[in-house]
């Protein structure tokens, strides 16, 4: 006869303990499991067996109003406990306290409970000062007040004064123990220090323009020179620089020639240049140098050092491949993103990592969950910061930052300079520097030839089949396009002709979209079929061509767009076709061209002054019905 495992003939007999959860989301019940109900076996059944699971359970009792805090919405924090232990959980409520037994190892049994034992000592301290908190608001003990009597009683002004005290007083307990951090690690090579100021300033002119600004209040700053060779800026760090002879690179980009000596200093920087000038990198090796060089050791650490913010997942892969590609002293680099396999990211983090690179969605939610320790992140990057505004990622951006050090140093990278971008600056930045290329308003790179076709919905497939047709075989180009079905619907055609084509959209798999990339990439098909989840984050440098097939929202995205092409020092060319749907833009449309000194079409300019004249229409029919449909003139005569 075959001997029942130990683990379960430990379990007692649940028909006198109440309910009870099993750990994969069911609750066992008295009286056992009726046919066909769904319900765990009365015996709480536990799935598979759990390593080392011959060993007697671990039991310790677990009052029942922290039952939930375990457990999770939907069974959520007890899955994900035992995944990370390889245990099994068993929670049997009872009249006041709930017993608790966890199955498996007696390292991963101890190493449960403790985890366990640290929700619930969150869960209490966030109780407690709460009470605290709201002590003051409660009705005197013993009387029996209806809601008229608190009606009629006056109601106490809130001391604002009192309540921002005890704000920053709770803010700096919050982080007391934290151990000092190091910043300023730039020592100033001699070709830099030796450049005379009107050396500087032709460098600046003559690389785009570079302009720089301390946003410091007081007394300012003086702006550092840049370092126009790699060895003025890591001439002590001979690993970076065998990482950069091996990439072929001959010089810094602007951003990174500017950014490098402020970023090195310890300095909190913004960043606004267009897109493909090397901001990654910019950020990325100051960075590696940053988490090297503290004083806390990795392992003393306990966490990630530092956390780059994208937008999208394609970005966060380009970052991620980035870091691998100049790893630095075996530093470890993880991206997590949502889409991806989030109990795959997990494990990676609790491996030990030394850099997130993330998108805000998939961090929040491992931050409320306790999976990352944000407290230890001392380099901070937010890329494309316009582009996470854009999305909505704002209220997941703040809630992340609330849990990291506030004496962290933190980068801000941006194509564009709205007055989004601007206030989300002022409130995580300290003192910054700001470093824009070219200047602060929107211009399309110089180095694309923008075309621009004014033309109907009708002809627009006979465009793009001309234009197709006419690809010679060394050009690659980036279709954009409005909508996902568009995109399908493209894709398909061209297929159906045997063209070679890939779409790359929101609602294909991940898997799917990464395949997608790497076709591309790699010249397998010289077609990409992209909504605007391609106009950042995508480093390929040899797209000849990009064609607006539909034009964007804004004129943000159209600089995205174009700035796809005419990389790494490269020229391209954009085909852009233009419909009266798209009037409202065109006046924008052309300040882009003219300041990127294009031509502006004949069309372009009657659609920008028609549109003119519609607004100036609209806007006397909008007087004329606010003052009661009175002329104007009659409205002047009677002031």
């Amino acid at each position: 006869m075959s001997r029942a495992p130990e683990w379960k003939s430990a379990e007692p007999n649940p028909r006198n303990l109440g309910a009870s959860w099993d750990g994969r989301g069911g609750r066992g019940g008295r009286g056992g499991r009726g046919r066909g109900s769904g319900r765990s076996s009365p015996s709480g059944y536990l799935g598979p067996r759990a390593t080392g699971s011959r060993e007697p359970p671990l039991c310790f009792r677990l009052k029942d109003n922290m039952i939930g805090v375990v457990i999770g919405r939907g069974g959520s924090k007890i899955n994900d406990l035992q995944r990370l232990t390889n245990t099994k959980i068993q929670i049997i409520k009872g009249n006041s306290e709930a017993e608790v037994k966890i199955f498996g190892s007696m390292d991963m049994k101890a190493k449960a409970k403790t985890a366990i034992e640290t929700l619930i000592k969150k869960q209490e301290n966030y109780k407690s000062e709460s009470n605290v908190d709201n002590a003051a608001s409660q009705p005197p003990v013993g009387r029996n007040l209806s809601k008229d009597d608190i009606a009629r009683q006056p109601q106490p002004l809130l001391d604002w004064d009192q309540i921002k005290a005890k704000a920053v007083e709770w803010e700096q307990r919050k982080w007391t123990d934290l151990r000092p951090i190091k910043k300023n690690f730039y020592i100033e090579s001699k070709v830099t220090s030796s450049m005379s100021e009107v050396q500087v300033d032709n460098w600046r002119k003559e690389n785009f323009n570079v302009m720089c600004d301390d946003l410091k209040d007081g007394e300012k700053r003086p702006i550092p020179n840049p370092t126009c060779k790699f060895e003025d800026a890591f001439q002590h760090c001979p690993e970076l620089m065998k990482k950069i002879t091996e990439a072929g690179f001959k010089n810094p980009t602007p951003i990174q020639s500017q950014a490098w000596p402020i970023v090195l200093q310890g300095i909190d920087l913004i960043g606004v240049s267009q897109t493909g000038t090397g901001k990654t990198l910019s950020y990325l090796m100051p960075g590696f140098i940053h988490l090297q060089s503290q004083p806390i050791s990795r392992e003393q650490r306990n966490g990630p050092g530092m956390l780059v913010l994208t937008p999208t997942r394609e970005l966060a892969l380009q970052v991620e491949a980035e870091c691998s590609k100049y790893s630095y002293r075996g530093l470890k680099s993880v991206c997590i993103y949502g889409g991806g396999n989030r109990e795959r990211q997990i494990h990676n983090i609790t491996k030990g990592v030394d850099i997130i690179i993330a998108t805000p969605g998939r961090l929040n939610d491992l931050q409320m969950n306790n999976f990352v320790n944000l407290r230890s992140i001392t380099f901070l990057v937010l890329d494309e910061a316009d582009k996470m505004l854009d999305l909505g990622f704002e209220h997941q951006i703040v809630k992340i930052l609330l849990d990291v050090r506030p004496d962290r140093q933190t980068v801000m990278t941006s194509a564009t300079w709205p007055d989004t971008v601007c206030r989300l600056a002022r409130s995580y930045l300290k003192e910054p520097m700001i470093v824009y290329v070219g200047t602060l308003d929107l211009a399309a790179v110089n180095t694309v030839k923008q075309n621009i076709i004014v033309t109907t919905e009708r002809e627009k497939r006979a465009l793009i089949q001309e234009f197709l047709d006419s690809m010679s075989p060394n050009d690659k180009v980036i279709v954009f396009v409005s909508r996902k079905l568009i995109a399908d619907d493209l894709s398909s055609d061209l297929s159906i002709q045997g063209i070679p084509v890939q779409s790359l959209h929101g609602n294909r798999e991940q898997s799917d979209r990464e395949q997608a990339l790497e076709d591309f990439k790699s010249g397998k098909v010289k077609i990409l079929i992209a909504t605007d989840l391609a106009s950042r984050g995508l480093d390929v440098n040899d797209i000849t061509h990009v064609y607006n097939y539909d034009f964007p929202q804004n004129i943000e995205e159209y600089v995205h767009r174009v700035g796809r092409t005419g990389r790494a020092g490269k020229t391209g060319i954009s085909i852009t076709l233009i419909t009266q749907d798209d009037m409202k833009i065109a006046s924008e449309l052309i300040k882009i061209l003219k300041r990127a000194n294009q031509s502006v079409p004949e069309d372009l300019a009657k659609m920008a002054e028609q549109y003119k004249l519609h607004q100036q229409k609209r806007d006397a029919e909008k007087r004329s019905r606010k003052f009661g449909g009175k002329p104007k003139e009659s409205y002047q005569c009677l002031c």
